[in-house]
């Protein structure tokens, strides 16, 4: 096997170790971001919520007290609010559309707003200090595992428009959504949680689409650099040393006339080319002194 090919050979093994190395660490540390970038991005929509709460309570709300005693009016609802912002927020952001906003509430005016089994268990779990927020967790659905972001959801004093006693409630209200339900709230006290899911196979699949740019960067690298390695190689050292070899097979078949090999450096290779004219040279004299 000629030199180059054994370099070729052994710089393969090399880079063919290095990239599956890179790529077992670098998909996992890619997912681990993937996953926190997304949680990110949950708390974020989270705080979003929040804040259009808080502005419709302020500022909308008082703005609708002398309608609703006609007229039931949602908009003056902080969590129609919420949930109506976000709902548009994902239809008009792609990046947004796999992430699902919920506020998951024990009893709930709406009866779409009740919490379902695994929802209870957050809000009762913060209600109980067993969990801290923002809570972040992983669940099982039948179209797949979910990851979820979820912090409490607090009932302010704005809230107890509506959600005191159904005695004081708006009559529109209640003849909507009727008053079994929705009352005996308390200032403070943690009435359900806002909780956004996002697919697991949508935070892999941002990983995954890094990652195999990544890796195909890393190729690209590694190919530049094994075929400049190969020219350096073949020029500085595969060239020189074929024509030393020629050299010196001709000198071994009785070519004693053949010319040096001029040799421009001062390394290994130039240090070899002077040994063999000085060997040649001293052919010419040995042979001279026996035919003399």
């Amino acid at each position: 096997m000629k030199l180059l090919a054994k370099f070729n050979l052994v710089l393969f093994i090399l880079f063919a170790l290095g990239t599956a190395a890179t790529a077992l660490v670098s998909r996992d540390l890619l997912q681990r971001n993937a996953r926190e970038e997304i949680r990110e991005n949950a708390k974020l929509l989270i705080e979003s919520a929040l804040a259009v709460r808080t502005y419709t309570s302020r500022n909308i709300a008082p703005l609708l007290e002398t309608q609703i005693k006609y007229e039931f009016r949602p908009e003056m609802v902080s969590a129609y609010s919420a949930i109506e912002m976000l709902k548009h927020l994902r239809e008009a952001n792609p990046d947004y559309k796999n992430f699902q906003y919920r506020e998951a509430t024990l009893n709930p005016t709406n009866p779409v707003n009740r919490a379902v089994d695994w929802e209870s268990d957050i809000v009762n779990a913060f209600r109980n200090g067993v969990a801290e927020a923002p809570l972040f967790g992983e669940r099982d659905t039948p179209n797949g595992r979910m990851l979820y972001v979820a912090k409490p959801l607090r009932a302010g004093g704005a809230c107890l428009r509506c959600h005191d006693t159904a005695e004081v409630a708006p009559a529109t209200m209640i003849a909507k959504y009727g008053s079994a339900n929705g009352f005996g709230w308390k200032v403070n006290e943690i009435i359900g949680a806002q909780i956004v899911q996002i697919p697991e196979t949508f935070v892999l699949q941002r990983a995954e689409t890094t990652f195999r740019v990544f890796m195909g960067s890393l190729l690209a690298v590694l190919v530049a650099i094994a075929l400049t390695m190969n020219g350096v190689l073949w020029w500085m050292f595969i060239r020189p040393i074929t024509r030393i070899s020629a050299l010196a097979d001709r000198i071994s078949l009785g070519e004693v006339d053949a010319p040096d090999f001029a040799a421009r450096g001062r390394d290994e290779i130039g240090m070899l080319a002077s040994a063999l004219s000085r060997m040649r040279r001293s052919l010419v004299q040995a042979m001279h002194m026996l035919e003399s």
